[in-house]
């Protein structure tokens, strides 16, 4: 699988661990930086740039998920779904990391470097990128009108 990841100052060090554990486990990974650490970094731009890249991939017919990492994920997950088409998780055990594909399709996983080891942190992901989504009539269903909005701006109950 195609794997768009990024991060800011805070996550550097997990990212650059993720890039090498996953693309081990055979996926192709795309680093979306920064390349340089920098403390007073803005991550919008490195987290908007993988989730629009994963956005173009699944249009395309691509099988691809993405990652944003920060300190406590919140911002990058916010970031993340600015792109039409994306729905980033905020993950932080192995519940909400299967919930978020199996009952909402997510296809990008944030995660906040400063929360958990990088061991935790990869297992959230290979649980994440593992999990499959239900394709239930209630979930399809609620996307859909989430979709709807995102395209429309008109709400459906």
């Amino acid at each position: 699988m195609r794997i768009h990841i990024a991060t800011d100052h805070a996550g550097m060090e997990l990212s650059s661990y993720l890039v090498s554990e996953l693309s081990a486990l055979g996926h192709e990974l795309i680093d979306h930086g920064p390349k340089e650490y920098d403390a007073l970094d803005d991550y919008p731009g490195f987290c908007i740039a993988a989730a629009q890249s994963v956005a173009k991939d699944q249009r395309e017919g691509v099988e691809a998920l993405g990652i944003v990492l920060g300190g406590s994920g919140n911002g990058e997950q916010m970031a993340a779904n600015k792109v039409s088409g994306i729905r980033a998780a905020l993950v932080w055990n192995e519940s909400t990391a299967r919930l978020a594909r199996e009952h909402n399709d997510a296809n990008v996983v944030a995660l906040g470097a400063r929360q958990h080891s990088r061991e935790e942190v990869l297992e959230l992901v290979k649980i994440f990128i593992a999990e499959p989504f239900s394709e239930d009539e209630r979930h399809v269903r609620r996307i859909g009108k989430m979709s709807h909005f995102e395209a429309t701006g008109e709400v459906l109950y």
